[in-house]
């Protein structure tokens, strides 16, 4: 790692800052018929946006023609054909003129017309606080504003370091924006490439379910994915397209899984030791710890009794044996959350009989993009286009950043509570149960194994475009619901009795509420992270632990996502606060930095007591990965998405301690 004692200069800089990446544009050459094909698939309100924003005329929004609703998965402003076809012209006139001027970088968008296209294609008011963080997202004028901020003349220390564990999206993200500041960072990854879960994910079907142009780093382009929900091949091609591109694996220890990290006061450093999988040692030291571990990368496997006695093939879905030939197979699919959910659909043309047990249904939103390829106009447009794929981003996320969560609500004095949790939830509960309906209306026993009898939103959302209830209703397909009772040489006893089998895939989730486990943290005065936090995992912006300065999670307690949204949005938030906290270590010449213990508690019991009024953590919610061992729910984040965006802009000098001064 080398040693920083001077500040790096703009001109070694050049080559890895992140800048206005986002914003490139290639040149238009088409004629006029081959540009009217592509505008006839594009999401009109994203065009118009475009071209307003090429033009700097915002006559178009000024029409009587404009978006009449604004609603979940639906990206036409609910518009009829004659009113598309109208702005459409209009877009293309403009979009022409601006080729045949020879495609002139736009001036960067002022922010009331940016304002105004954000109202326009919302149909309504967007608060301020919302305006603001959106226009972050989007970055229209390529200010990179998440970028770690050093003065010009900020000097990092000798010896200043960042130790980063993992290379998934988390640390990845890390990553660039250290190497962006000219910090010196080294990273230990347990796997031998790059992506974290979307490296070791890689089961049949896998793919994301928040949409692919949200699902990314703000400051990539948009074209970059094949569907609208990418599958898992093509995001890890995405993340290791980057640590090439900007050199990263070169700080990487590949094979190395830590199991060690120590705070030493007195020299106001982490020592971190991993072993690699022939039992060799690495130790290293590093002023700062960031934490990429997440938390859905621990397999959880049943206790169920007799599991090791069968004699076929037994693994985890998230450790999928690519060995073993599913042609022809019985296979028992144990498990029908969100991976059990795609690997059914992926797998049932090629099986000869399989046997899905559920403990309990999931509730399923209807989206007729889930598995639908990107068309060649979208393509063209994020290409060509100036500012398209940057609002059609912020379609999405305004689509999905927050209004789920009042669906989670709980009120108890609602007539039908538990079953839904207030009036809106019983209104989605509504639309749901009819998309249901419309594929099950003529198999009554399946359709009742397969509706929640739980409020939307009180468990996972899945995603849907019909693959699921397709799956259930093959002839070879049987949905199991009794529970299991045990597992013998040759398959699984229920209650309804024996089910033969040739393979057994465990689709059952992670260890989700055992942050950091199985690493040993150890803080100030030799306390591990594991006794402090007592099996009831909490931080500081779900980020930072007082009594472990300078040790820094991403995607750590109370910064899960249940109500939508994108955990890479989420990390970024998390990595602009980390970045300030380094910026306030190295502009103000300090060792360390921590939250206050008022500080941890104030937030931990303002968080827990905003779960405590959502259905997540409801005793009527069972088998819910979202709860840990005691009933309660630490790894959820109960917070809108602009609130955790506002808390981790900055350090609250009154909440953090420098340089151990509680002591």
């Amino acid at each position: 790692m080398s040693q920083k004692g001077v500040r790096m200069d703009t001109a070694q800089l050049d080559g890895i800052r992140i800048g206005r990446r986002h914003l490139r544009f290639d040149p238009i050459t088409d004629d006029d018929a081959t540009i009217a094909a592509h505008l006839e698939q594009l999401s009109v309100p994203a065009l118009i946006a475009s071209v307003v924003g090429i033009t700097g005329d915002p006559s178009l929004l000024r029409t009587a023609i404009r978006p009449r609703e604004f609603i979940q998965n639906e990206f036409q402003g609910k518009m009829t054909p004659a009113e598309l076809a109208e702005l459409r012209r209009r877009a293309l006139a403009g979009v022409t003129a601006w080729r045949d001027a020879g495609c002139p970088q736009p001036r960067d968008p002022s922010p009331e017309l940016i304002r105004e296209t954000m109202e326009w294609i919302n149909c309504g008011p967007v608060p301020d606080d919302y305006a603001a963080l959106y226009a972050e997202e989007m970055d229209l004028a390529g200010a990179n504003p998440r970028a770690i901020g050093l003065a010009g003349d900020a000097v990092i220390p000798p010896g200043f370091s960042v130790l980063i564990i993992g290379l998934g999206e988390a640390g990845l993200l890390a990553a660039l924006r250290l190497q962006e500041a000219g910090i010196a960072f080294e990273i230990i990854e347990k796997n031998d490439d790059v992506g974290g879960t979307w490296y070791e994910n890689s089961y049949p079907g896998c793919r994301v379910d928040v949409a692919s142009h949200f699902y990314s780093y703000s400051f990539t382009h948009a074209d970059q994915f094949s569907d609208y929900y990418a599958r898992q091949p093509e995001l890890h091609r995405y993340f290791r397209a980057l640590m090439n591109e900007f050199g990263i694996g070169e700080h990487v220890h590949w094979g190395h899984e830590v199991t060690r990290a120590e705070w030493d006061e007195d020299a106001g450093r982490w020592t971190v030791t991993a072993t690699a999988a022939d039992g060799t040692r690495l130790t290293r030291s590093a002023t700062v710890v960031f934490a990429g571990v997440g938390f859905l990368n621990r397999p959880l496997i049943p206790d169920f009794p007799g599991l090791e006695r069968f004699a076929g093939p037994v693994f985890h879905a998230a450790q999928w044996d690519h060995d073993v030939d599913l042609t022809g197979a019985r296979v028992a699919l144990v498990g029908a959350g969100a991976s059990g959910f795609q690997i059914g659909p992926a797998i049932v043309d090629d099986v000869a009989a399989l046997a899905v047990f559920q403990r309990t249904p999931q509730w399923m939103a209807p989206n007729p993009r889930y598995h639908a390829a990107v068309g060649d106009g979208e393509h063209w447009a994020m290409r060509h286009l100036p500012g398209y794929s940057r609002w059609y981003r912020f379609m999405l996320m305004l689509q999905s950043s927050d209004k789920m969560l009042d669906l989670v609500r709980a009120d108890e004095n609602w007539p039908d509570f538990p079953r839904t949790a207030n009036a809106a939830s019983a209104a989605r509960r509504e639309v749901f149960v009819n998309w249901i309906t419309d594929q099950l209306g003529e198999d009554p026993a399946l359709m009742a194994k397969v509706t929640p009898n739980y409020p939307p939103m009180a468990k996972r959302m899945l995603q849907d475009n019909g693959s699921w209830l397709r799956c259930l209703r093959r002839d070879h397909v049987e949905l199991v619901t009794d529970p299991i009772l045990g597992i013998d040489e040759t398959g699984i006893l229920t209650e309804s009795g024996h089910h033969d089998t040739d393979v057994i895939v465990l689709a059952t989730g992670f260890r989700a509420s055992e942050m950091l486990w199985p690493m040993d943290i150890i803080g100030r005065d030799g306390v591990s992270i594991a006794d402090w936090w007592d099996g009831k995992p909490a931080a500081y912006n779900g980020i930072s632990v007082p009594g472990f300065p300078n040790f820094f999670i991403f995607s750590g307690p109370g910064t899960g996502l249940a109500h939508a949204g994108s955990v890479m949005f989420m990390t970024e938030c998390q990595m602009r606060y980390a970045g300030a906290a380094l910026q306030t270590l190295i502009e103000g010449g300090h060792r360390s930095i921590e939250p206050s213990e008022a500080a941890y508690h104030r937030y931990r019991d303002r968080l827990q007591t905003e779960i405590s009024a959502l259905m997540w953590g409801h005793p009527s919610i069972e088998h819910s990965w979202y709860k840990a061992a005691d009933g309660n729910v630490y790894v959820l984040s109960p917070w809108r998405s602009v609130d955790y965006w506002t808390m981790t802009g900055a350090v609250d000098p009154d909440d953090h301690v420098l340089n151990g001064a509680h002591r």
